[in-house]
């Protein structure tokens, strides 16, 4: 007999069952019951396989259903609400965008701090408390709830007693978007973040200490030689404003303004700031990135393999917890098997459903068994269109006409590549005309001849394909050609009508659509190959800017509050004709005669959120930041340029350098990687069984890209196979994520259970497993 799973001793012998899968000693109701909640177990931990999640939760019957309670959806959009809210309050706090009394705004930060309370004591309630107490992110968020809570009955206080005060918590608020459970993905790139820290501070000390002995050597060449700057300031005679002005070399942004008074004294000199660039511009930088690139791809490796680890585990404990014996070995029979598939994804087919059993249970024998019930959770998550086939309704209204050679010589025509390209090129020419002058009356008559091709494509589209299928939900192409040619042939109609009886003479509707109908273009480049690896990387790496953008926020956010805190009211815009004093140097009198106040970048302040985060966007754009932050420093003090250093440093230098590393890999990844293992298993199965349809070869029978059929009845026999097709959906909607974490569990043996849950939490890029494949291939 097997040693008992996790899943088995934490749910505390609650089922153990005989030769025959029957629960001993137990009514049928209880064998029911036990059912039941084994069922719901096994759900939850193959939809947590499927997805990713690794939560390690108790596996009583009351902590299942709340982990059910849990991860639903609206608990989830609730609690990424409660959090947006919370964060969108600095919006109506002083210094607001729209103020709002004091007591407002606390009472919603006190409702958001409520709910971030009882969406972590419910995640406490599913996990065990051994696990939730070693767990730095709920430290991380019920000490934020304290000291939110701490500081917003301080500052109440104070405000009161008519004392002014600061918000110092608030820069604590992104904390919550990070570290809730659902935020894993946003969490990892913060994780990529940490762990590159200790790595990249070597090379930023060497830096910066190469920045500091160039700025010594300037400071001796230049600064006892009287020589002004274009502004008619003394040139390099401070040490610390010698040490910024070439820290901002490094970023190019004054180069070569910060050269010139030293080159027009002796061209020799430009030999100085050459050698500088080369080492600190292209030699350093170079070294960040490789740096940050390497400890990422490390770091990489290790959440791919808990990944993969944590969810080969819970796929052994949903099989330990649904296995009867069968014979010599432990099995999952195909009912059991079917009533999990459709509680995990009850959104899939019957015919679809049946097609998963089909793989898994090659045989036929009546049951699943455990290297192809690990299988599942990839099998699910690749999306299988089911089809129905369907005759065209002309073929119902006149079978002779269109049955007839002609008839078939055009469709065949249509099918072809041929005619795919033929009006890939007539696009082109489009593009060219559209280019041209549109007052030539032949340009402009053309026209018509071009609307006139759209219109016959379409129709001749129409006459070939099933309509049903052709205007398919999932049919975006063929959708958007129509609605642009329609909208192009009424526009054009409209505008020639209205131009004939001269009451309107604007083609500025007509534009937008010949814009739109340009877009088309994107099926050219879709249609060949290199082209397309590039446009699925793209398409790979949305889900990864999505991530790298709440993180941006989030530190946007952190440096926007202490900017906010610092800059407020230093800097002031006035309108042109304002009669206020120093309206034109922004409000501050340091600033007169100042590249900032010249430039009439008044606008560019800390007054409110929205002013900041606009100041934060074109500090990370590098060009003209060290004018914002010379201005900020003139209005306040030399020391503030150390914060725009900190968001450099930070954002360009660290966060641009992890996203360049994970679309380098990405590519990679694109570049290299073939069918997954499991992929192939679904697709020879589906041309087994005569189901197949091809993507890049469209049958005359059926459409390309036939209508879903999500809702068909009946048994996955003889009698519905002949009105069923399948196909895998186009592989360019699979995250990178995805790709990397199946090339690693390529290398895993099929026995291989990896360690313990507790132990895969824990791992770090140094433990090694004695069964750790190489994963030499994305790492």
């Amino acid at each position: 007999m097997e040693d008992m799973s996790e899943a088995e001793v934490a749910s505390k012998g609650n089922f153990s069952r005989g030769k025959n899968g029957r629960t001993e000693g137990k009514s049928h109701t209880d064998v029911d019951i036990d059912d039941e909640q084994n069922l719901l177990l096994a759900a939850a931990l193959v939809y947590d396989a499927q997805y990713n999640r690794n939560i390690h939760f108790e596996t009583s019957p009351e902590a299942v259903r709340l982990y059910y309670f849990y991860n639903h959806w609206l608990m989830q959009v609730a609690t990424y609400c409660f959090i947006t809210v919370d964060l969108l309050l600095a919006v109506f706090e002083e210094p607001a965008v729209f103020p709002l009394p004091f007591l407002a705004t606390s009472i919603v930060e006190v409702l958001c701090l409520l709910a971030f309370f009882g969406r972590l004591v419910h995640f406490s309630k599913v996990t065990p408390r051994s696990i939730f107490w070693k767990d730095t992110k709920n430290i991380c968020v019920m000490v934020t709830i304290v000291l939110n809570l701490i500081d917003l009955i301080i500052y109440g206080a104070l405000i009161i007693a008519e004392i002014q005060s600061v918000r110092w918590s608030r820069v604590l608020r992104p904390i919550y978007l990070i570290n809730f459970a659902e935020s894993r993905q946003i969490r990892r790139a913060f994780r990529s973040i940490r762990n590159t820290l200790p790595e990249i501070m070597y090379v930023f000390l060497l830096f910066m200490f190469s920045v500091l002995l160039f700025s010594l050597m300037a400071l001796q060449l230049f600064g006892n030689r009287k020589l002004r700057t274009a502004e008619g300031e003394p040139y390099f005679a401070n040490y610390l404003d010698v040490v910024f002005n070439l820290y901002v070399l490094v970023t190019t942004a004054n180069s070569p303004d910060v050269m010139m008074p030293a080159y027009d004294h002796n061209p020799w000199y430009a030999i100085f700031f050459i050698a500088y660039i080369i080492l600190n511009t292209y030699i350093f930088m170079s070294v960040f990135l490789a740096v940050v690139y390497n400890n990422y791809r490390k770091h990489l490796k290790n959440e791919i393999r808990k990944l993969a680890y944590m969810k080969r585990r819970k796929m052994v404990n949903a099989f330990n917890t649904l296995k009867v014996k069968e014979g010599s070995e432990f099995v999952i029979r195909d009912d059991k098997w079917k009533e999990l598939v459709k509680l995990v994804a009850p959104d899939i087919s019957n015919s679809h459903r049946e097609l998963l059993l089909r793989v898994s249970d090659e045989e036929q024998n009546g049951y699943v068994d455990k290297d192809a019930f690990i299988r599942l959770a990839d099998l699910l998550n690749i999306k299988v269109i089911t089809m129905k086939t369907r005759k065209h309704p002309l073929e119902f209204l006149m079978p002779r006409v269109y049955r007839s050679a002609w008839s078939r010589f055009i469709r065949r025509v249509v099918q072809h590549k041929g005619f795919v390209y033929a009006y890939d090129g007539i696009i082109l020419v489009n593009a060219i005309f559209i280019a041209l002058d549109e007052n030539n009356p032949l340009i402009s008559n053309a026209e018509w001849v071009f609307l006139a091709f759209y219109l016959v494509e379409i129709l001749l589209k129409l006459y070939t394909y099933d309509p049903r299928s052709f205007f398919a939900k999932n049919q975006f192409w063929n959708w958007f050609d129509t609605l642009i040619i329609v909208a192009a042939l009424i526009a054009t109609i409209i505008n020639t009508w209205l131009k004939s009886v001269g009451q309107y003479s604007s083609q500025q509707v007509l534009d937008l659509v010949f814009i739109l109908r340009v877009l088309r273009l994107i099926r050219i480049i879709d249609s060949i190959q290199r082209f397309r690896v590039i446009m699925n990387t793209l398409i790979n790496i949305l889900p990864t800017m999505l991530t790298f953008s709440g993180l941006l926020i989030a530190i946007y956010y952190v440096f926007a509050i202490v900017g906010m805190e610092i800059f407020n009211g230093k800097i002031r815009f006035f309108p042109e004709n304002s009669t206020e004093p120093y309206a034109q140097e922004c409000g501050m009198s340091a600033l007169k005669d100042s590249a900032f106040a010249k430039s009439k970048y008044c606008r560019n302040n800390f007054n409110d959120l929205g002013s900041a985060f606009i100041v934060l966007v074109e500090l990370t754009v590098v060009n003209q930041w060290h004018v914002l932050a010379n201005g900020f420093s003139l209005a306040t003090h030399t020391a503030a340029r150390l914060y725009f250093i900190a968001f450099h440093v930070v954002i360009v230098i660290l966060i641009i350098n992890i996203f360049v590393a994970f679309i380098l890999e990405a590519f990679f990844v694109e570049y290299s990687l073939e069918k997954s293992e499991v992929e192939t298993a679904i697709e020879k199965k589906i041309q087994e069984l005569g189901m197949a349809v091809q993507e890049d070869e469209p049958s005359e029978n059926l459409v390309e890209n036939m209508e879903s059929c999500e809702t068909d009845a009946g048994t996955f026999g003889e009698t519905t196979q002949k009105g069923l097709m399948f196909r895998i959906a186009s592989k360019r909607y699979r995250t990178v994520d995805a790709l990397l974490q199946r090339m690693f569990e390529a290398e895993i043996a099929p026995e291989d259970e990896g360690p313990p849950i507790e132990d895969i939490l824990s791992l770090s890029p140094n433990d090694l497993y004695i069964h750790n494949p190489t994963f030499d291939t994305a790492a």
